[in-house]
């Protein structure tokens, strides 16, 4: 019997090695798992026949996904860029052939025709889903935010025309219970969601120094 003698480039042998498919997450992200998961109400305990609250959960987690608001809207003729209002020019009023069903412009916001009686979730609930177990840092809860694509025009002026407005990829950072606000932060090109030297956004911003 020899002893066994381990190859000088064993890394190498292993890199080679292929198994298959894994089912582990290789894409870095700064959102919990949790934060994808939808809330369903089934209990725990199944009657035999039933499908598994784990695979209730996955299937819907996964449906959810598909969902793409944007689409969502146009499949009903309404476009998103339409929906936030602008400044109101008597001079530049458009003639009634080109303005689809509307003579007027629109001119009320979207949180006049909000509703939360039927939210699955509170606000509250909404932003603990950055919670993970074990860490007392909170970390961002994915959205969709309708956003202006020029970010210095869009603070200066929200309602000029010559925005456009899109359905965003955001983080969700913090609520505000006085002005019922979230707070969000757009994702980057890799859908992360950083400061500007890199570091993930923690615990809705606030630093160690306030």
């Amino acid at each position: 019997v020899t002893q066994f003698k381990m190859p000088e480039d064993f890394k190498s042998v292993l890199d080679k090695q292929v198994v298959g498919p894994s089912t582990e997450t290789f894409t870095e992200s700064d959102f919990p798992v949790q934060s994808f998961k939808p809330k369903v109400q089934i209990p725990f305990e199944r009657l035999p026949g039933q499908s598994p609250r784990k695979v209730e959960v996955e299937r819907r987690r996964r449906l959810y996904l598909t969902f793409d608001i944007a689409e969502l809207l146009s499949s009903k003729g309404i476009d998103s860029n339409d929906l936030m209002p602008r400044h109101y020019d008597p001079d530049n009023i458009p003639p009634i052939e080109e303005t689809k069903d509307s003579v007027f412009p629109i001119y009320l916001p979207l949180k006049v025709f909000d509703n939360d009686e039927y939210d699955c979730r509170t606000p509250e609930e909404w932003i603990s889903l950055g919670l993970e177990p074990g860490s007392s840092d909170r970390k961002p809860v994915p959205g969709k935010a309708l956003l202006p694509t020029d970010d210095v025009l869009g603070h200066e002026d929200p309602k000029s025309q010559d925005l456009i407005y899109e359905w965003i990829n955001v983080g969700v950072l913090d609520y505000d219970k006085e002005t019922e606000l979230y707070l969000v932060h757009k994702t980057d090109k890799n859908g992360l969601v950083r400061d500007e030297e890199g570091r993930p956004i923690l615990n809705g911003g606030i630093t160690a120094e306030g």
